[in-house]
């Protein structure tokens, strides 16, 4: 079941004047399309903001606001309402885009409660050795050195089946530990969803850090996986 929220500010309809939450797409007692709401992107679809959500209700709520909101819709409707049918559908697809996702629903909700996350706040995790996960970094040079030597044998024309073997096995390994990464972000939502606020505190501190080290390894596998494509 999908939480809802039951609190909003109070706006005005703009066609019948009659007051509803500012986050509505739609005014519950005229049924007009309103401006892009305001709030989160979890308000977009009346939900409580968690990392836990029935997936298969939100994409039944996005399919069903898409049709409402579909241009076709208001194709004799007031200009300021066929403006708002675009506006209000571009912001359905980027919530329904976020939320849907598990990384990105996690990132989202976190940057909400001012957690500062992304490779602008991390630096540069491969030029910058502080940012390397301990237990990585010996891994992680040897796996850019063969790399490197995986490039160069390319350039001349040369091939190293026991390199590119080398290569496919650390490719798994580095698979696995995303995995182990994405395994324990979820026992964190658990402790997110259910906490108190110095609860959420440390496991926001906790999540932060496993996106860290989730962005640090996904980049790894994605090197990988360009250089034995190439």
């Amino acid at each position: 079941m999908l939480k809802v929220l039951d609190s909003a500010v109070p706006v005005a309809c703009w066609s019948c004047a009659v007051a509803h939450n500012d986050v509505t797409l739609f005014c519950p007692h005229c049924s007009k399309i309103q401006p892009p709401p305001g709030g989160d992107y979890f308000s977009v679809f009346a939900l409580v903001p968690q990392l836990e959500l029935d997936l298969g209700m939100l994409e039944h709520q996005f399919h069903k606001l898409s049709r409402k909101l579909h241009p076709d819709r208001f194709a004799r409707a007031q200009e300021n309402e066929k403006q708002w049918s675009l506006a209000d559908t571009a912001l359905l697809n980027d919530a329904y885009r976020t939320l849907k996702d598990p990384i990105r629903r996690t990132e989202y909700l976190l940057k909400l409660h001012g957690a500062e996350i992304g490779e602008e706040h991390a630096g540069k995790d491969r030029k910058d050795p502080s940012r390397v996960p301990a237990d990585l970094l010996e891994e992680a040079f040897d796996l850019n050195m063969q790399l490197e030597e995986m490039r160069m044998a390319r350039k001349i024309g040369d091939t190293d089946p026991e390199l590119q073997a080398s290569l496919e096995q650390a490719k798994k390994k580095f698979d696995c530990l995303l995995d182990d990464v994405d395994r324990d972000l979820r026992s964190q939502w658990q402790v997110w969803d259910s906490g108190d606020e110095s609860t959420r505190l440390e496991a926001q501190k906790k999540m932060v850090a496993l996106l860290d080290r989730r962005r640090y390894i996904n980049n790894l596998v994605r090197d990988v996986t360009e250089t034995l494509g190439a």
